[in-house]
């Protein structure tokens, strides 16, 4: 049985603190990536709950016809704003220290292995329930993406899309760039990494 999974990153965000919409230039992109998918027989749109996730997802679904669904289990690792009275600086800093280190636990939120481990489990979960054959747009954020990815699969893997993706994992998912898993008897394959072709 194979599941076709389309992890979406949200679209350009507002700079500022808090659950924050996508800019005007945002909405270009995510109509952009509507279009890339609209040539998809997507079955299924799921969103993380926060507000950059749930403006992208709304394009997709207008171009695809599929309703939107939302789970907590897409949310990033931590937000800029859970945390109250951080500044932008204290947030990087703690978001560096996670991704440098997979296991610590900052303040707020997860650690950078427990959000890779909530990813896969949710999309082990949808390969179980979700009939033969399905093409489920995922619309996340950029750090859960790369905390799956270097959850899930060996260095020398990812180094194929990227020669130090380990190291420079925060800069590799752009926003609206689309990464193509394709699970069948229970493997995940990479067809496409972090993709921008549909943006240009």
């Amino acid at each position: 049985m194979k599941t076709t999974f389309f992890l979406v990153r949200h679209a350009l965000k507002e700079k500022r603190i808090g659950d924050v919409p996508i800019t005007s230039e945002g909405v270009v992109q995510a109509k952009s990536t509507a279009l890339r998918l609209a040539n998809v027989p997507v079955t299924k749109i799921i969103a993380s709950p926060l507000q950059r996730a749930i403006d992208t997802a709304a394009h997709i679904a207008h171009q695809t016809n599929v309703t939107v669904m939302e789970d907590p289990r897409l949310r990033e690792r931590a937000n800029w704003g859970d945390l109250p009275e951080q500044t932008f600086e204290e947030f990087i800093a703690m978001w560096d220290r996670c991704t440098i280190e997979p296991d610590y636990l900052p303040p707020v939120g997860d650690s950078s292995k427990q959000a890779g481990e909530r990813l896969a489990s949710f999309l082990a979960e949808l390969t179980t329930v979700e009939p033969p054959d399905s093409h489920i747009v995922i619309v996340t954020h950029g750090g859960l993406i790369t905390d799956f990815l270097v959850n899930t699969f060996p260095e020398l893997e990812l180094n194929v899309w990227h020669p130090n993706f380990i190291a420079m994992q925060s800069q590799l998912i752009p926003e609206c760039s689309i990464t193509t898993l394709i699970h069948e008897n229970g493997k995940y394959t990479i067809q496409d990494f972090a993709s921008v072709a549909h943006l240009k």
